[in-house]
């Protein structure tokens, strides 16, 4: 009967640590905006947008001179909007709007972070551009990198967008867990992050991006999620790791991305 306990204690830590794993590993929030778009020379707006759930969300909206299309960008699960200056310039230049939202908990957005909550967070980013922004709606082009490519994916699957750019995301939980923790059991694993069966929804034009150096979200994870998204569809391979591939690459990286809006029209 003590063995049996033991073993039944066991079994409940190790669940109860596999989720406290599951919420350690997917968000990594910081509160501090270390700086601004002013500070690369740009001007923006502070954005406050309202979740169904009544969350309030902090922004900023880049717009462009004479813009071809808007661009709502999801960032990865760690720091905050301030920590993706380098990319918001890059799709300025690009004659891009930017819409750049934190997630609840990230940066002066309220709240907790989680996965449910990130899917609420991008729907009231997506309606927030329909109802204020619809005079630089004429074509919307969602960006999702890393966690953000859930976000994304996500939203396209649901909403009417023009086009879809997933950089350096991955096909669901499971695979990444198996990556990460490969002694947990797959079905332990309840965040779902299930991007696989999403983008098979998803019939707009999508570029995928990912570096074969990628260290934190493997290529062949990127691959599978090209693999299994519908026509049309392009994949670019660069080289560098999984933050600084648009740097690493760059000549490469932002000639796809400008074919791409070219090749589409999304101007």
């Amino acid at each position: 009967m003590k063995i049996i306990l033991v073993f039944i204690l066991f079994i409940v830590l190790f669940v109860l640590y596999v989720r406290y794993l599951e919420n350690k590993t997917l968000f990594y929030p910081a509160k501090l905006l270390s700086s601004t778009p002013n500070d690369i020379g740009v001007s923006y707006e502070d954005v406050f947008i309202t979740t169904e759930d009544g969350c309030k969300l902090h922004g900023w909206f880049v717009p462009a001179e004479d813009s071809r299309s808007t661009l709502l960008f999801f960032h990865g699960n760690a720091g905050n909007i301030s920590d993706r200056l380098g990319k918001i310039q890059l799709f300025h230049r690009m004659r891009l709007n930017v819409l750049i939202i934190d997630y609840r908990g990230f940066g002066q957005s309220n709240g907790k972070p989680t996965e449910s909550g990130m899917y609420l967070d991008a729907k009231a980013a997506f309606d927030y551009l329909k109802n204020s922004k619809k005079d630089m709606l004429d074509s919307l082009i969602v960006y999702g990198a890393s966690l953000g490519g859930v976000a994304a994916i996500n939203l396209a699957s649901r909403e009417e967008i023009t086009a879809l750019i997933v950089d350096s995301s991955f096909s669901n939980a499971v695979d990444m867990a198996k990556r990460i923790y490969p002694f947990i059991p797959s079905f332990l694993v309840t965040i779902k992050l299930d991007n696989i069966s999403k983008i098979k929804k998803i019939s707009i034009p999508k570029l995928f991006i990912h570096s074969v150096d990628d260290m934190t979200i493997p290529y062949s994870l990127g691959q599978k999620l090209f693999e299994a998204a519908k026509d049309p569809k392009e994949m670019l391979t660069i080289s560098g790791g999984h933050n600084d591939g648009h740097i690493h690459d760059e000549e490469k990286y932002n000639s796809a991305i400008e074919i791409f809006l070219d090749q589409h029209q999304l101007r």
